[in-house]
């Protein structure tokens, strides 16, 4: 295969995942995190193949046989998928649910646990039912799935403490008087002792305000097309430090502007990105101005390399 570009850390591939993956080792990965393209309801113009809703799940499961092999024993699987309203109704599709069920049940992956990233800075939509007809709130909250190979994957929720309130912090200060709690909870000494920091929740709170960051600018100024549904770097982020160690390997097979491989390479992990759109590929390479890609080759070549490996893999 040959890379699009690549750093000291990692591989970014031009072209479909299903193909590029087929080359990959089996078990040579930790973690893969993703947001794949979601279905659509209608059609509408966009660089990707147009999967239909009711088509969507056993589209994904191809690419999710590629996953399991790819993983090893005790690696991730992470899916950011987003909600999809049913056509012309305020009701929504159970995608998710069947695409979760489908993954474990057919594949063989283990549910370790559901997440929910709230974008405070959501826009009101669907327009038609929250800011029209005023019969529904606005969607925030992305489904994220956490899946695994067996059913003790690597993690550790240590690596990703949060600072503590305000609140707690008084309480380590004072101390606390051992009693149970209208819960029926009983707080013991133990609850005084200082961790570092608190463990998260499963609801990922990360705005994804980037109207003013370099990648946007650079791709402008480039005049590259800026890939539409980038999710914040926050949320890949939190997944690679908790489920993977300094010099394991994360894949994105469907990586869009490379905010995984980025993030990846700022935590000195290995990693891998395949996009299908080059021109996607071409401005993700501004995420890594501060330690710019070792080589990118000059797009007509890439073009001529890819045609030439395709044609031998015909012969």
């Amino acid at each position: 295969m040959i890379p699009f570009y690549e750093t000291e850390s990692g591989q970014a591939y031009c072209g479909d995942a299903l193909e590029v993956m087929k080359e990959l080792p089996d078990e040579s990965l930790n973690l893969i995190v993703t947001s794949p393209p979601f279905p659509l309801t209608f059609q509408k113009k966009t660089p990707y193949t147009s999967v239909r809703l009711e088509q969507y799940v056993n589209w994904f499961l191809g690419f999710a046989e590629h996953f399991m092999r790819l993983l090893r024993p005790d690696g991730s699987l992470v899916i950011d998928i987003g909600g999809v309203w049913n056509k012309g109704v305020p009701t929504k599709s159970l995608y998710q649910y069947h695409l979760l069920i489908a993954l474990c049940e057919k594949i063989g992956f283990h549910f370790a646990q559901d997440f929910y990233w709230y974008n405070p800075g959501a826009l009101p939509a669907p327009a038609e039912w929250v800011n029209v007809r005023r019969i529904r709130a606005k969607a925030a909250v992305d489904l994220v799935w956490w899946l695994s190979k067996n059913e003790w994957p690597k993690a550790d929720n240590r690596k990703v403490l949060r600072e503590y309130s305000d609140d707690m912090l008084r309480l380590l200060e004072r101390g606390y008087r051992n009693k149970a709690r209208p819960s029926g909870h009983n707080i013991t000494a133990k609850f005084k002792k200082d961790h570092g920091g608190a463990i998260p929740p499963n609801m990922l709170e990360f705005g994804n305000n980037d109207s003013n960051g370099d990648y946007l600018k650079k791709c402008l100024a480039s005049a590259l097309p800026v890939h539409p549904a980038r999710f914040p770097k926050n949320l890949p982020e939190f997944f690679i430090k908790m489920c993977t160690d300094p010099g394991d390997v994360v894949l994105d097979p469907f990586a869009g502007s490379n905010i995984t491989g980025a993030v990846a390479e700022k935590l000195n992990r290995g990693w891998i990105a395949i996009e299908m759109v080059e021109e996607y590929l071409e401005g993700s390479q501004f995420r890594f101005e501060d330690e710019p890609p070792l080589f990118s080759r000059p797009k007509q070549v890439q073009r001529t390399e890819r045609a030439a490996a395709a044609n031998i893999g015909k012969a």
